[in-house]
């Protein structure tokens, strides 16, 4: 995170059981193919605004915020919206403490404010919110809520009639000082889920550090280098609404880092979950799960800790997804200006190489920090977006080539590389944005992905997809009953006109966000599927012969083909 333009290259361097889910809403058909558009505040009913409590001493946390999610609280079949935001801290005194919100979904394109009702606000002092990720961690069938912050962590349990409770202190996994990102995942296959605690550099109001002040004699945020790294957290889920802490015990704690993105992936598909994480000025760690509740560090030895040049770069968001039909987990990372965004193709060997090619050319100028690879056009075939901004407001005071707001960015994978798009891609890509979080999901049930963008210091970004479902596709939400709920580790294939694809379900990535658990499987204009397989973690196998197309399935765990809906969105 630069702050000086002297600084630029160290920035932040700143069934089988089927039944049909919902009846989604018809929508009028874009004149291209595939469009994104704004629904606005006015529409949709979501009035809240980040508040990133921006002060003239230039507090690191300021600059990190926000991040958000969707997801479906109230198990209607729709999702909802979660946004988080700053709050009271050792640096910042508001008179009136900005609140996080809950919007429920009303299933007509609008949503409604449930926050106080809920019990999920915050506001507290300690909450100067980071992100939230979130999951049935205890397997009673509702989405519980993990929130990060610069302070202490809260987990959230799900009461099942519309409020939640705060069981951080019982379930033990309040991390505190300064957490950014978290990932839901099962890495002993347990069939419970775990979770890992992204945590960024030790920093507090008595130790901040000055950094000087630029030509205009404002202060400037410090770039994280000099602050000191932290190991990050793992928590085991022991089943009784309780984690333990074994962070060093399975050897995460050995690998200091200022942590913000993480994904969970099986990079050597031994059917353990590994973690991808992106470090700030500090080489990117990737940890191999070994088994036996523990992981090695092999960021360096795998060509992901550092650039081609051998420098550690500023890592932001994070994912995971086999771009190129390989069978493999390939990784991508975001960076600061002038760093160039990874795009880490997987050489089958626990070794990658750098092969960002047109996307490492179009992110040049920008700084990456929510992101996704996902089939917009349901060809498919994994596509990825970008959410930017630059960390420092007062950058277009040093750079004339440099923006504070910048562009969303869109690439079309075609044939495993990536062509930019976002030229056709919708007036949103037009506009320019202090981009954060971003969270994807089918916020309107019709079969395509749509967006939350959460903006620092300004209203998120609510984007509906116009035209990815003129492509045929079949929604799938896992129920899983031996393997871990939010069915992290479950390989899906699917063959349509004798092509088979296949996709690995991943835990976490973005940044400071999560996303709908369901999977969409594009089949492009193929008129029927042949057939959909999943394998899921425990091992077992459930298989859909001919199964029908442009609508949401359940599928449970181990119940073999069961009663299949016929009804279409076409």
């Amino acid at each position: 995170m630069t702050f000086n333009r002297q600084c630029l290259t160290f920035l932040f361097a700143s069934l089988l059981f089927c039944s049909t889910l919902a009846v989604p809403m018809a929508k009028t058909q874009p004149a291209s193919p595939v469009s994104f558009s704004e629904v606005t505040a006015k529409s949709s009913g979501i009035a809240w605004v980040h508040d990133n409590g921006r002060s003239p001493e230039r507090h690191l946390p300021e600059t990190c915020g926000g991040g958000g999610l969707f997801f479906d609280f109230d198990n209607d079949g729709w999702l909802d919206v979660y946004l988080v935001n700053s709050g009271p801290s050792d640096f910042y005194k508001p008179a009136k403490p900005p609140k996080n919100a809950l919007y429920r979904n009303n299933h007509d394109g609008t949503f409604t404010d449930v926050t106080e009702k809920a019990g999920v606000a915050c506001g507290q002092d300690g909450d100067f919110g980071m992100g939230a990720a979130a999951a049935d961690f205890n397997g009673d069938g509702w989405q519980d809520l993990y929130i990060t912050n610069y302070g202490r962590n809260r987990l959230f349990q799900n009461n099942g009639n519309g409020t939640f409770t705060d069981i951080t202190d019982k379930a033990g996994v309040a991390a505190p000082n300064w957490s950014t990102c978290a990932t839901w995942f099962d890495y002993d296959n347990d069939g419970k889920l775990d979770l890992f605690v992204s945590n960024f550099v030790q920093y507090s109001a008595a130790g901040s550090v000055f950094c000087g002040d630029n030509k205009q004699g404002r202060r400037y945020y410090c770039i994280p280098r000099v602050f000191k790294p932290r190991p990050s957290s793992l928590f085991h889920n022991e089943g009784n609404g309780k984690f333990a802490d074994v962070s060093k015990a399975s050897g995460i704690a050995n690998a200091l880092g200022k942590s913000f993105g993480a994904v969970a992936t099986d990079i050597n598909n031994d059917g353990l979950l590994d973690l991808f994480v992106a470090n700030d000025t500090t080489a990117n760690h990737l940890f191999v799960n070994k088994g036996g509740g523990k992981f090695e560090e092999i960021g360096l030895a795998s060509g992901v800790g550092y650039s081609d040049a051998g420098s550690p770069r500023s890592g932001m968001g994070v994912d995971a997804a086999d771009v190129d039909g390989d069978g493999w987990q390939d990784l991508f990372v975001a960076n600061i200006d002038q760093e160039l965004f990874s795009l880490y193709r997987n050489q089958k060997d626990l070794s990658f190489l750098d092969e960002a090619g047109e996307i490492g050319q179009a992110t040049r100028l920008l700084s990456g920090w929510g992101l996704k690879f996902f089939d917009y056009d349901n060809d498919g075939d994994p596509d990825l977006f970008l959410a930017n901004g630059h960390p420092d407001d007062m950058v277009e005071m040093q750079s004339s080539r440099v923006k504070y707001k910048e562009p969303l960015v869109l690439f079309e994978n075609v044939n495993g590389k990536f062509k930019n798009v976002s030229a056709q891609a919708g007036e949103i890509f037009k506009r320019d944005f202090p981009a954060r979080g971003a969270s994807f999901g089918d916020f309107d049930n019709d079969g395509d992905t749509d967006m939350l963008i959460i903006n620092n210091g300004e209203a998120p970004l609510l984007v509906r997809n116009d035209g990815g479902n003129r492509n045929n596709w079949l929604g799938l939400q896992l129920v899983a009953t031996k393997s871990n709920s939010l069915a992290v580790g479950a390989v899906i294939t699917w063959t349509a006109d004798g092509v088979k694809r296949s996709r690995l379900k991943t835990g976490g990535g973005s940044y400071l966000s999560s996303h709908d658990p369901r999977e969409i499987l594009g089949i492009g204009k193929a008129d029927k599927l042949e057939s959909v397989e999943i394998k899921w973690p425990s091992g077992k196998v459930d298989k859909l012969i001919n199964p029908p197309i442009n609508q949401y399935l359940k599928i449970t765990e181990g119940e073999g083909p069961g009663k299949t809906a016929t009804t279409s969105t076409k």
